[in-house]
């Protein structure tokens, strides 16, 4: 089983919402979760992303694989 951490996309149309979630590979986009991790709101400039470190350092330690995006937030965060 293949975890993966990746956005999932909530919100109504036109005013995206995401939510960072730990997901086996295989399942799709918006499908069941194992985990929420944190949050991303591309509408707010300021404090527009939200982390929950220690869950995303088990998932790491763990062998979950995060997506490009979300390895870009993690950078920017210091993960």
């Amino acid at each position: 089983m293949a975890v993966v951490l990746r956005m999932k996309r909530m919100g109504a149309k036109k005013k995206p919402f995401y939510r960072i979630v730990a997901v086996t590979k295989s399942l799709k986009r918006d499908g069941k979760v194992l985990e929420e991790i944190g949050h991303y709101d591309p509408k707010i400039k300021d404090g527009n992303v939200s982390l929950k470190k220690e869950r995303i350092e088990y998932w790491l330690r763990n062998g979950a694989k995060p997506s490009e995006t979300v390895k870009s937030f993690l950078k920017k965060m210091g993960i």
